[in-house]
């Protein structure tokens, strides 16, 4: 309490913690601050507990604890923070290997729509998906509506460019780019892919517009072993880790 004070001052906006400190800890740096006449926190949010596959709350003394730059040596960091995102800060947040590969692959489907719209003209963001958005945010925190929202614009995007209607996409793409803004997921776009790698995509490309199969089907072949993942569509090649 006298930390806060000192460092944040009277009445700073907002207090955080785990629910196991709601009371009395978090009741008492208040009922302190009021006994010595000052304003304390305005807003308070306690979050659930990380727990393991099998439910159980993370902690040393159970030796369940999984280490983070262990797991980012495995996973994309980004999948740690997909993960957060689709729990409510408020309930249990479970941290596995499973839930971190299903928060890979929906990242990789991000990246993916991220590659397509390279190029696209910028435009201004639909601004009823962004009011959606902000009313899943401002209603307590809720990030997995939010979330769900992304990827719901996200498919409708893809349907518009599938139809050829850049228009149509156009708002709904700045409105995707806005949200990953917000909440802190970059996308995987062409210019982190390695220069040799986008000049065999580019031929493949020649070759599948030649009708040389046999050579786009070779080159295919070569960026799969170097741990490439190969898509092709109607607008050309991209490529994923």
């Amino acid at each position: 309490m006298v930390m806060s004070l000192d460092i944040l001052g009277d009445g700073f906006d907002l207090h955080c913690g785990g629910q196991d400190l709601r009371f009395p800890h978090h009741e008492n740096e208040r009922a302190q601050a009021v006994a010595l006449g000052r304003e304390f926190a305005r807003h308070w949010m306690h979050n659930g507990f990380v727990v393991d596959a099998e439910g159980e709350k993370m902690s040393k003394s159970l030796g369940n604890v999984s280490n983070l730059l262990d797991l980012i040596e495995v996973f994309d960091p980004r999948a740690y923070r997909m993960v957060l995102l689709q729990s409510h800060y408020r309930s249990p947040v479970s941290i596995s290997a499973d839930g971190l590969e299903a928060a890979g692959r929906a990242l990789a489907g991000l990246d993916a729509f991220g590659r397509r719209i390279v190029g696209l003209e910028p435009v201004e963001p639909d601004a009823a998906v962004l009011d959606q958005f902000r009313a899943a945010m401002d209603d307590d925190l809720d990030s997995p509506t939010a979330m769900a929202l992304v990827f719901d614009t996200v498919r409708r995007a893809n349907t518009a460019l599938d139809s050829g209607d850049e228009s149509a996409a156009g708002p709904l793409v700045a409105a995707v780019s806005a949200m990953l803004t917000a909440v802190g997921l970059r996308l995987v776009e062409a210019d982190d892919v390695p220069e040799d790698v986008l000049a065999a995509v580019a031929r493949l490309d020649a070759a599948r517009a030649d009708r040389d199969f046999s050579t786009a089907d070779a080159i295919r072949a070569e960026l799969q072993s170097s741990g490439w993942t190969v898509e092709t569509t109607r607008d050309g090649t991209t490529v994923r880790r």
